[in-house]
């Protein structure tokens, strides 16, 4: 099954089981481009700067960030890479902290 196609079709024209393939596997592919880094929701965002959760929500609430955030409803995408950069957790090639 390839979910590109899938994505593109109805959900009244998808089998349940192409439905529930794609519930499982589009989170990984939701941003089509393989050479970046993606981290979902709060709790990922805790992994990715190595915080609580609540410094994780002072973190994307202060807007540092939020280039690197895609947000549609309650679904949190973040670009690790970037938020790391925009976060001043990481400079240029090096991992200097």
């Amino acid at each position: 099954m390839n979910i590109s196609e899938l994505k593109e079709k109805s959900i009244g024209q998808m089998t349940g089981e192409e439905f529930l393939f794609l519930q499982q596997n589009g989170k990984q592919k939701a941003v089509d481009n393989p050479s970046k880094r993606y981290v979902y929701g709060i709790l990922d965002i805790t992994q990715l700067f190595g915080c609580s959760m609540s410094t994780a929500h002072r973190i994307k609430k202060s807007g540092k960030i939020d280039q690197a955030i895609t947000q549609i409803g309650r679904k949190i995408i973040v670009d690790a890479e970037l938020a790391l950069e925009l976060a001043g957790h990481k400079t240029g090639g090096s991992d200097k902290q």
